[in-house]
């Protein structure tokens, strides 16, 4: 029997926010933490999606549940909810970055970025860089990405993908600057001599809102298919969202783990700690994506 909700140590005390966290992983997530004693901040660009996401798990039983206004599409919006976590908590043990948009028509954020990688990988970045103040010496940030990192290439001449857009390559994109991401915090956290950790996590195949909601009018028949060939492949967003959980919370994660699931290719099932994409690999590109990505954020 592999790693599961009932193995999560004790969270009573500790203060968690979860960003996406009125739907799909982020829901589970919010529900595992809090029903192990966790207070969890429940930060969300919807602020009615996630108060009729608190008073059902309220309803539950559960308790220790805030929100946290974030719309991480618009980089102005992040320093306010930061803020917010500062004025009303002044600390913060865990951070996990699980908001994500997937293979949107092409859209831009607030400040002009291809949506996708401003939401998913920028404006994650700019909130752990807010937050990061507030963590404890033992805290985490876990940043989920999937595995469209393995497939997927900085696209260093037009990060905007403001010529021969491809939904699933912004999207691949963003997810390999997850990982990227986490592990160069994980560098620069050991060399300052931090205590925090910084960990990555994929859920697998697992169903969320995700799969369909990329599904549009442009969409073609093979798609379609697709989405339907998969779906008995998925596994549930409980499933799926034990290997952030593993990592957010199990005192044998270490700071730079990678995880996702145990089976099928990483496809489903339980926790384990997994290989992140060659491209993550290289240092100095791992550096080069933090350095643009800082310039991109304080624009």
């Amino acid at each position: 029997m592999g790693w599961t909700v009932a193995d999560i140590p004790s969270q009573e005390g500790r203060i968690a926010l979860v960003t996406g966290a009125n739907i799909g992983l982020g829901l589970e997530t919010v529900r595992a933490l809090a029903m192990k004693g966790a207070t969890v901040l429940m930060a969300c660009r919807s602020h009615s999606k996630a108060e009729s996401a608190r008073s059902a798990l309220l309803e539950q039983g559960l308790t220790g549940l805030d929100l946290i206004d974030l719309d991480l599409a618009d980089l102005d919006n992040v320093g306010p909810a930061a803020e917010t976590v500062q004025r009303r908590y002044g600390q913060l043990d865990l951070l996990i970055n699980n908001a994500g948009v997937m293979a949107p028509p092409y859209q831009r954020s607030r400040q002009g970025h291809e949506l996708q990688f401003g939401v998913n990988h920028l404006g994650h970045m700019a909130l752990t860089q807010a937050l990061l103040p507030l963590l404890k010496q033992d805290g985490r940030v876990v940043t989920v990405t999937s595995g469209a990192q393995y497939f997927g290439r900085i696209r260093w001449h037009d990060l905007a993908w403001q010529e021969n857009y491809d939904r699933f390559g912004a999207y691949s994109q963003s997810k390999l600057a997850n990982v990227m991401f986490a592990l160069e915090l994980d560098a620069r956290l050991k060399r300052s001599g931090s205590g925090i950790r910084s960990l990555a996590a994929h859920p697998g195949m697992a169903r969320t809102n995700l799969q369909r909601s990329n599904l549009t009018a442009e969409s073609n028949q093979l798609e379609h298919l697709a989405v339907k060939l998969f779906d008995p492949l998925l596994q549930s967003a409980s499933m799926g969202a034990l290997p952030q959980l593993h990592a957010a919370t199990a005192s044998s994660a270490a700071s730079g783990d990678h995880f996702g699931p145990d089976r099928l290719g990483g496809l489903r099932g339980h926790p384990t700690r997994c290989r992140v994409a060659p491209a993550a690999r290289d240092s100095s590109q791992r550096e080069r994506l933090w350095s643009v990505s800082e310039e991109l954020i304080q624009a």
